[in-house]
């Protein structure tokens, strides 16, 4: 059987960006810009990513290129000569990973969509249907995170070309382009500049805390959805032998542009809500993450009249779309793994890996205060850092016959592949470990 593929690199860039690019990029960037330092974070975001966040996405579209197979198999394949069961024991963990990571981020979404709605509650005057549309309760989750699923198996079902390739080209776009139209809004606005001054502006004094490079750092790493396998597979759709270089370093240019776009229409409106009154800062700290998002601003759009609703429901909507560009990608890991493996059809496979995280958010919804915080943690701190690390030392130890990497090194006028197999094998595993260590720990 011929595997689905996508048929044009840009298509491939796209998805792949629109895998990292979600609310990590346009919820938790600004937030950690704001609370450590605004452009001294900035710039050493921009540092970091280029020594940990970009290798780490080079090993893991490597690995499903070289391979062409789903992250089980292709984990497995590249550790066959020293330990072809723990390979394939990482690509499972990979699996759950993806699925843990779609039962709360659906969740999320759910609330981002639920208030994208709100906003046109108010704007066609049912009232009573936009407050309860903005107030977190059990009856919401239960109706929104279902539809949020729904709506990313619409687009999974339909094959890698046909679905994921055909709506990354249709979302990005409008995600840049409502990004940018939110941006020359808010920079209009009285107090904006306040805020653009303290986004664009190093205090290199700060530079070099600790907590401000670990931030950064992990936040880097993150916000590239690196480690549960969505970049692994998207990578064995690609011809093989492509440049994988090239198209690494285009993804993460898209995704960093995304993010600095974001903490620039994020950062400027919290100054604009402080400029009209609202407590935004406590201790030169963001009051919260929760009320960022769904308290300040909303608060501020408000007092703009019916433009800050249109304004709203753009914004939430924006986050909406982030959001699913993210989950397609999560998805696919286990679609993928049962339809080469188990010989599903995909329909069916999606349908039922949609059926399994359904469940799974549920169980967080109906114990929310218990296992929700928990799951964040347990795959941000510990299960993607380790797959990482895993990552990096398959492609710098365990992997000698098919990579391609240590043999065209081998080749004089490919030396260089030498230099940036040790900086894998070496350098990279070191710094992991420091993110790990500092964010686990």
């Amino acid at each position: 059987m011929t595997r689905d593929s996508f048929h044009s690199r840009i298509g491939f860039v796209l998805a792949a960006a629109g895998s990292a690019i979600g609310l990590g990029n346009i919820w938790g960037f600004p937030t950690n810009a704001a609370n450590n330092g605004g452009g001294a974070f900035l710039f050493v975001y921009l540092v970091v990513t280029l020594l940990l966040a970009l290798p780490a996405l080079y090993a893991e579209i490597y690995i499903g290129n070289q391979t062409q197979k789903n992250p089980v198999s292709a984990l497995g394949e590249a550790c066959a000569e020293r330990i072809p069961r723990f390979g394939r024991f990482a690509g499972k963990l990979g699996l759950c990973g993806a699925i843990m990571m779609l039962s709360f981020y659906t969740i999320v979404a759910g609330w981002m969509l639920a208030h994208a709605l709100s906003a046109v509650a108010s704007l066609v005057g049912t009232t009573d249907l936009s407050v309860w549309l903005a107030t977190d309760s059990t009856v919401r989750n239960v109706i929104f995170t279902p539809i949020f699923i729904v709506l990313g198996a619409l687009i999974v079902h339909q094959g890698v070309h046909s679905g994921i390739e055909r709506w990354s080209a249709r979302l990005m776009p409008m995600l840049l382009i409502m990004l940018v139209g939110l941006i020359v809004y808010i920079l209009q606005q009285d107090g904006a500049m306040a805020g653009l001054k303290q986004y664009l502006i190093p205090d290199f004094s700060q530079v070099t805390n600790p907590s401000l490079v670990i931030s950064a750092m992990g936040q880097a790493f993150f916000s590239l959805s690196i480690g549960v396998g969505g970049m692994m597979v998207y990578g064995s759709y690609m011809a093989k032998d492509k440049d994988i270089g090239k198209l690494v370093l285009s993804i993460g240019a898209l995704d960093t542009f995304i993010a600095f776009l974001a903490g620039l229409l994020i950062i400027p409106a919290l100054f604009v809500a402080q400029h009209a009154g609202q407590q935004v800062f406590a201790d030169d700290q963001l009051i919260g993450e929760g009320q960022l998002i769904f308290q300040i601003l909303p608060t501020l759009f408000s007092s703009m009249g019916t433009i800050g609703l249109v304004v709203a429901a753009a914004f939430f909507s924006l986050l909406s779309i982030a959001a699913l560009t993210s989950t397609i990608s999560s998805t696919e890991v286990p679609v993928a793994y049962l339809v080469e493996e188990k010989s599903f059809t995909r329909r069916k496979a999606t349908w039922l890996i949609s059926a399994i995280v359904l469940m799974a958010s549920m169980v967080l919804v109906a114990f929310f205060d218990v296992l929700f915080g928990l799951i964040i943690q347990v795959l941000t701190t510990i299960m993607q850092p380790l797959s990482c690390l895993f990552y990096f030392i398959v492609v710098g130890w365990v992997w000698k016959r098919g990579n391609k990497l240590k043999d065209k090194a081998r080749i004089a006028e490919h030396k260089w592949l030498g230099l940036w197999g040790n900086y894998l094998a070496f350098v990279c595993p070191i710094l992991l470990t420091v993110v790990f260590v500092n964010v686990a720990f």
